[in-house]
């Protein structure tokens, strides 16, 4: 963890989430870190960085202050802040993998994710298999002498399975292979994989981290040092990192990722109840219910279960996309995790790409991001788009 969040004597998430990496600029005593919207910085003689700052791309005050905020947040040593969350991906893959190495990767991941994986880094010789990553028994049996990598996203996008990353973190270290961990959707305050025993956490902070739909980035964290290392290298040398005001929006959003999402899993907890009970919708997909499948492991390892909430449609495909069409309040969107609600088609829309692979998902299937409006209204507009 990093020095300045120690220096506070605060270890409670909230705490900081407000105050880790964000000490009052010594300059004006400004209590939020300035945007420092600079590229080159002037040096004290040749060789001699002020600050251990001298280009931008190489490092940045104000991204600095978001990449300890994030390590503190996931209880790691290193976190580092991306463009978007697949140039975090991509960064963290060429940074573990050459050619002729393996890839365990979930039967339920991010359609971005998958065609990371399918379209580029496979020209360059790595290898994947995919295995249902809620079972550990299936990941052990999809490992090979190559494996270098085990990839889990949990809760998953957008079925949301649930992963005890515990028990894989145990089957990749017999195999002497990385778990990552994608964050995405639990968010630090849910869930913090680094302390279950994962190498690497992966966020997208677009999404809830962010908050409020007006940023895009990424993040990894890491507990290793020399990986940290490793990867801080490949950000510099590939260059895909988070800008100034970027970085300063997530870290704005940061300071209200907990009552957010308290605010969010309490609505989608009562969205999962109302359309468990609706004649025109055959399953919920949430981990907060008892008859989810991952319900006892998401209750062992996340503080609460999440804003995210997929269901199926009676009637197939294209009702599902009607839902979508008649949603007023949830607006029709990719992307999730802002203040406001969403509704989406994953089939058409995010998940397109993994069409006709072992990770396409249900036609029928509809996805929520439940924002934090007044959860009566969400009830009522899910109702009438429902008819």
């Amino acid at each position: 963890m990093s020095d300045q969040h120690q220096q506070h004597g605060a270890t409670s998430f909230e705490t900081l989430a407000i105050h880790a990496g964000q000490e009052a600029d010594a300059a004006t005593g400004a209590v939020v870190p300035p945007i420092y919207q600079v590229s080159t910085y002037k040096q004290d003689g040749v060789g001699g960085l002020r600050g251990g700052y001298e280009y931008s791309r190489s490092a940045n005050p104000t991204r600095t202050a978001l990449e300890e905020n994030l390590a503190a947040l996931e209880g790691g040593r290193r976190g580092l802040a991306f463009a978007s969350g697949l140039a975090a991906e991509d960064c963290l893959l060429r940074t573990l993998l050459g050619p002729g190495d393996h890839v365990v990767i979930p039967n339920d991941a991010y359609g971005g994710t998958f065609r990371l994986f399918a379209k580029v880094v496979e020209r360059w010789g790595v290898e994947w298999s995919v295995a249902d990553s809620s079972d550990p028994a299936a990941v052990r049996a999809a490992l090979t002498p190559r494996t270098k990598v085990v990839w889990v996203e949990t809760p998953s996008n957008p079925l949301l399975g649930v992963t005890d990353i515990a028990a894989v973190a145990e089957v990749a270290r017999g195999a002497g292979a990385r778990l990552v961990v994608d964050n995405t959707f639990a968010s630090p305050y849910l869930q913090q994989p680094l302390a279950l025993g994962a190498d690497v956490v992966v966020h997208s902070t677009t999404k809830y981290m962010g908050g409020h739909s007006d940023v895009v980035g990424g993040a990894l964290v890491v507990n290793d040092d020399a990986l940290g290392e490793e990867l801080a290298f490949h950000q510099n040398a590939m260059g895909a990192i988070a800008g100034p005001f970027d970085a300063w929006l997530v870290l704005r959003g940061i300071k209200t990722l907990a009552v957010r999402m308290d605010r969010h899993t309490a609505n989608a907890e009562r969205v999962a109840e109302m359309l468990t009970a609706h004649p025109k919708v055959t399953r919920v997909l949430y981990p907060g219910l008892p008859d989810h499948p991952g319900h006892e492991t998401a209750a062992k390892q996340m503080r609460g279960f999440g804003g995210m909430v997929s269901f199926r449609v009676a009637g197939g495909e294209q009702a599902a996309v009607d839902v979508c069409d008649r949603a007023r309040l949830f607006t029709l969107g990719e992307s999730l995790g802002g203040v406001e609600s969403l509704i989406e088609h994953p089939g058409r829309m995010t998940h397109a790409s993994a069409a006709g692979s072992a990770l396409e998902v249900p036609s029928d299937l509809v996805r929520l991001s439940v924002g934090i409006e007044a959860v009566d209204d969400l009830l009522a507009d899910l109702a009438q788009a429902l008819g």
